[in-house]
């Protein structure tokens, strides 16, 4: 992990595929606060298409979908679409395989290591067993790790791995029962994952028998980097017209989606257990986002709009830290009581939101300006 002056790599012919780093931004918009000011306006302004807007902010507690749901997966295939980028340019140079396993390796470890610190406060090194092991950063780095191996061992095959792992992980959560349960058994108690990340995951789970960021479901989720790495493939081939790149990211957007709701009759769309059905819509929906995200910025240029966005999506690494480890509620607080005190006190916990997001925005702002960037 290092502060850098340069720009993390993503750079298509003519100069550097802006429309990732919007987009990288727009997803971490929510993370670091968007979503939590959105849901915090439900059942203030008496508007009902509100309240509807602020209830796609929250998971549900087990089957079904709401856009909050889409913000990791999103994530995970930005990833990807980085790696298409970075690894084919280390292939190009002839960097040795070998050391762009070692290079993804280290990151992955990295991340691992900061996943623990944010997951756990106080991070207790001498009692594993209150550790919480799986963390978003963690799968983050699993999942570029093993990716990666089979982007470069592998290039053009991406289909293959991800629809063997997608049939594989259904065939197995409806053919293998877990113990004490029938086979096909998706509840929260008898799912076959859950039972399996029970008893070899050391340390805690998020809900005391079941983590959907432990050791089951990281093969299903990786998926979502696999796809990544098809969409920087698409949009890294020079020879090919931008209308061509816009109609491919269409295509694969609108077919995984179609199978992914098709799938969901039978597999539901489950964010918790990453099923099949929700690896594939939340796939569909990042080409789709991608797409618009590419044709606004880097093709009709209009930069201005995804500024905001950028600066953001410049240090997603440094935002995703600071909100775990920093208080900015309080931060807000101390700054801005003295104006929104004189506001009816439902709206409170919104002004303070707001006020924590919009330091940390001028923060990334003062970074961006001085082309300060956190890279691992």
């Amino acid at each position: 992990m290092r502060i850098t002056n340069n720009a993390p790599d993503n750079k298509q012919s003519g100069g550097r595929l802006e429309s990732l780093d919007v987009l990288r931004g727009f997803d971490m918009l929510f993370i670091s606060g968007g979503a939590t000011l959105i849901y915090l306006l439900k059942g203030k302004t008496n508007l009902p298409w509100v309240d509807v807007l602020a209830d796609q902010f929250k998971h549900p507690e087990w089957h079904g979908f709401t856009f909050y749901d889409f913000i990791f997966p999103l994530f995970l295939f930005m990833a990807g679409v980085s790696m298409s980028y970075s690894l084919s340019s280390g292939v190009q140079k002839g960097i040795p395989k070998i050391e762009l396993y070692k290079k993804l390796f280290k990151r992955m470890l990295v991340l691992i290591a900061l996943g623990l610190v944010y997951k756990n406060n106080p991070l207790k090194i001498f009692e594993p067993e209150t550790i919480r092991f799986g963390s978003v950063l963690g799968r983050i780095g699993f999942a570029t790790f093993v990716s990666g191996i089979l982007y470069v061992n592998f290039p053009k095959k991406q289909l293959y791995w991800i629809s063997g792992i997608v049939l594989g992980y259904y065939a197995a959560l409806f053919l293998i029962p877990a113990p004490g349960y029938l086979a096909g058994d998706l509840s929260f108690e008898g799912n076959l994952p859950g039972w399996i990340d029970r008893h070899i995951m050391p340390g805690r789970l998020l809900q005391k028998t079941y983590d959907e960021l432990a050791f089951s479901t990281q093969l299903p989720s990786l998926c979502l980097t696999l796809f990544g790495t098809i969409a920087g493939d698409i949009l890294r081939k020079n020879s090919s017209l931008w209308q061509e790149k816009l109609q491919r990211l269409i295509i694969f957007g609108v077919v995984s989606i179609g199978i992914g709701l098709i799938w969901s009759l039978h597999f539901p769309i489950n964010k918790h257990l990453w099923s099949s059905s929700f690896v594939l819509l939340t796939a569909g929906m990042s080409f789709l986002f991608l797409a618009l995200f590419y044709w606004v910025i880097d093709i009709k240029k209009y930069k201005r709009i995804g500024f905001f966005f950028k600066v953001i999506g410049m240090n997603s690494l440094l935002i995703y830290l600071a909100n775990g480890l920093f208080n900015m509620k309080y931060t807000s607080t101390r700054l801005f009581k003295g104006i929104y005190q004189y506001a009816p006190e439902q709206w409170h916990d919104f002004y303070i939101a707001l006020g924590a997001l919009g330091v940390t925005w001028f923060i990334l702002y003062f970074l961006y300006k001085n082309k300060v960037f956190l890279k691992i």
